[in-house]
C-alpha cells in the first residue's frame, strides 16, 4: 500500500467518524429540546404525559414534581422527588432537597392554618431535615437558609417542649400557644 492510499483511507475514516459524531450530537440536541418543551409546558401549568417524563432527564422529573406541588397533589410530588433524590450532580441534589423541604413546609403551613398542630409537627421536622440536607450539599444556598429559618420559626417551641425541658405539661401547652407566630411564608 502506498502512502497516498493510506492517507486516502484515513481521510475516509475521519469523515465517517465525524459524521457519526455529528449524528450523535444532533440526537442529543433533539432530546434536550424535547425535554425543554415539556418543562415549558409544566411551568405554564399544563400537564404532560407521564410516559414522556419517565424517559426524560431528572430535571424534567423535578419540573413535574413542582407542577404537582402547585396542583396540591403532594403525594405524587413526593414520590416523584424521591425517585430523583440521588440523581444528578451535587447542585441538582441540593435543589431536589430544597424543593422537598418546600413541599413539606407548604403542607405543614396548611395544617397550621387549620390549627392541626399534631399533623404539622412531623412535616415541619421533615422540612427542616430536607433544608439541612440541601445546605450540606450547597452551603451557599440562600433560599434553603431562609426557608430553614421559616420552618424553625413556624413552630418555635415544639422542639423545646418535646425535649422535656419543662416539668409541667400544662405550663408547656400554654407556653406553646402563646408563642406560635403568625404564618410566615417561605420562598417558592
Amino acid at each position: 500500500m502506498s502512502l497516498l492510499s493510506i492517507r486516502h483511507s484515513l481521510i475516509w475514516v475521519a469523515l465517517a467518524l465525524s459524521i457519526c459524531a455529528l449524528l450523535f450530537n444532533a440526537g442529543a440536541l433533539l432530546s434536550v429540546h424535547s425535554d425543554n418543551e415539556l418543562i415549558e409546558q409544566l411551568v405554564a401549568g399544563k400537564d404532560v404525559d407521564v410516559s414522556k417524563v419517565i424517559s426524560g432527564k431528572p430535571e424534567l422529573r423535578l419540573a413535574r414534581a413542582l407542577y404537582l406541588k402547585q396542583k396540591h397533589r403532594y403525594d405524587e410530588a413526593l414520590s416523584t422527588l424521591s425517585l430523583i433524590m440521588e440523581q444528578g450532580d451535587q447542585a441538582f441534589r441540593a435543589k431536589v432537597r430544597y424543593n422537598l423541604g418546600n413541599l413539606y413546609l407548604e403542607q405543614a403551613m396548611n395544617h397550621v392554618e387549620t390549627m392541626k398542630m399534631n399533623e404539622a409537627l412531623p412535616l415541619v421536622d421533615l422540612a427542616k431535615q430536607a433544608y439541612r440536607q440541601a445546605l450540606a450539599l450547597n452551603s451557599q444556598d440562600w433560599d434553603s437558609k431562609y426557608n430553614l429559618e421559616v420552618a424553625m420559626r413556624l413552630l418555635p417551641e415544639m422542639d423545646r417542649i418535646n425535649s422535656g425541658n419543662e416539668d409541667d405539661p400544662k405550663k408547656q401547652a400554654t407556653q406553646l400557644w402563646t408563642t406560635v407566630p403568625g404564618f410566615p411564608r417561605g420562598l417558592p
